[in-house]
């Protein structure tokens, strides 16, 4: 493969041939997708938590294996089938791959009841769970975090018409 020929061109052989998303890309991507999140909880009266919790958990099922963020970045949520297949990722793995980042925000809801204090475990809730998804992420030598090992997908950059 020479510099000009991109990773998308050539036929899929399995996760190593992936094309990984960068990291800055995939911040940005779930950056934009927690904004919506925290929209939809601010902006909808009582059922706001609920309507940031389903598209946290389904995103990535949404517009053919990308969230929101990921298509704005030009990212996909994939998953290799008998190492020469691959297909986007769908709700049931959106729904896998995001549950870690479900719990904490479940957690948050939780804990925000708490009168003056739960503020504070909140942040200190979300920021660990951000953390050690993150830590994993960097720490993959094929760019997965425990989401996507327990889903079996991977975010890869999507091959732009230029």
């Amino acid at each position: 493969m020479n510099v000009s020929e991109s990773l998308f061109d050539q036929p899929v052989s399995g996760p190593k041939e992936s094309g990984k998303a960068g990291l800055l890309n995939r911040i940005i991507a779930r950056t934009i997708d927690f904004i919506i999140v925290a929209a939809l909880y601010v902006a909808i009266p009582k059922v706001g938590f609920f309507a940031g919790l389903t598209y946290l958990l389904i995103a990535d099922g949404l517009f053919d294996g990308r969230s929101a963020g990921k298509k704005l970045i030009g990212l996909r949520v994939i998953i290799y089938h008998n190492t020469d297949k691959v297909r986007a990722c769908s709700f049931k793995e959106s729904i896998i791959r995001n549950f870690p980042f479900g719990a904490g925000f479940m957690l948050v809801g939780i804990l925000n009841v708490i009168p003056l204090i739960g503020w504070i475990f909140s942040f200190i809730v979300i920021a660990v769970v951000v953390l050690f998804e993150s830590l994993v992420l960097v720490g993959s030598e094929k760019g997965m975090r425990v989401g996507d090992e327990l889903a079996k997908t991977h975010v890869v950059e999507e091959k732009r018409e230029d």
